[in-house]
């Protein structure tokens, strides 16, 4: 199964950036698919990102495009996430996920998570 641990998370104002990470462990990394996810009690958990293994292909949801920005490094087992001008509905606990958008409830696989917060 593996571990995943998500760092990187603080409070900021709107327009504001922060950079995630994931640091992965017990599985095999670069062999999958990985997602950043984030989860509120208004709207549960919400797809953000993914980032393909070796190629590094990215895909957004609509509400991130032109502001957010995945990256890994494969041989530090690493995932990021790069968050600029942030918003507050940007505010929710990121985790990051095996899977892509459409596989990452089935693996069920994710951290604890790393709280963002945006507000004046």
């Amino acid at each position: 199964q593996g571990q995943l641990v998500e760092s990187g998370g603080g409070s900021v104002q709107p327009g504001g950036s922060l950079r995630l990470s994931c640091a992965a462990s017990g599985f095999g990394f670069r062999s999958y698919v990985m997602s950043w996810v984030r989860e509120t009690p208004g709207k549960g958990l919400e797809w953000v990102s993914e980032i393909g293994t070796e190629n590094g292909r990215a895909f957004y949801a609509e509400s991130v495009k032109g502001r957010f920005s995945i990256s890994r490094d494969n041989d530090k087992n690493t995932l990021y996430l790069q968050m600029n001008n942030l918003k507050p509905e940007d505010t929710a606990v990121y985790k990051c996920a095996k899977g892509g958008r459409v596989t990452f409830r089935s693996f069920a696989s994710w951290g604890q998570g790393t709280q963002v917060t945006v507000s004046p």
